[in-house]
């Protein structure tokens, strides 16, 4: 579960096979991400790898249902970490999801 406050961007480092690679910024989680952690990246909740860094596999179905698909190296996106029992419940409880992608 997540607020849908964005807490930090990060910067897709890439984007091969399904495998996605995003650095994030310093303070977001400055002792690093534990395997099998949820993290919203822009809104999607995905599931870290094992390993160092902020890594994690896209299903077919993900990218077919969401924009991740479309990035690239360089490109910015927005990153949540899961709501902890008993932390701050600013914004909205959103499940992070997703079902489709509109246009505006």
């Amino acid at each position: 579960m997540f607020t849908g406050i964005v807490e930090s961007l990060g910067e897709v480092v890439s984007l091969r096979e399904g495998r996605l690679e995003v650095q994030a910024e310093p303070h977001f989680v400055p002792d690093g991400f534990d395997e099998g952690e949820s993290i919203a990246v822009n809104g999607c909740c995905l599931t870290v790898l094992p390993g160092k860094g902020l890594r994690f596999d896209l299903s077919p179905e993900t990218l077919a249902r969401t924009s991740l698909g479309d990035l690239v190296p360089g490109s910015r996106v927005n990153l949540e970490r899961a709501i902890v029992a008993g932390g701050r419940l600013g914004g909205h409880v959103v499940q992070g999801h997703v079902d489709t992608t509109g246009t505006f």
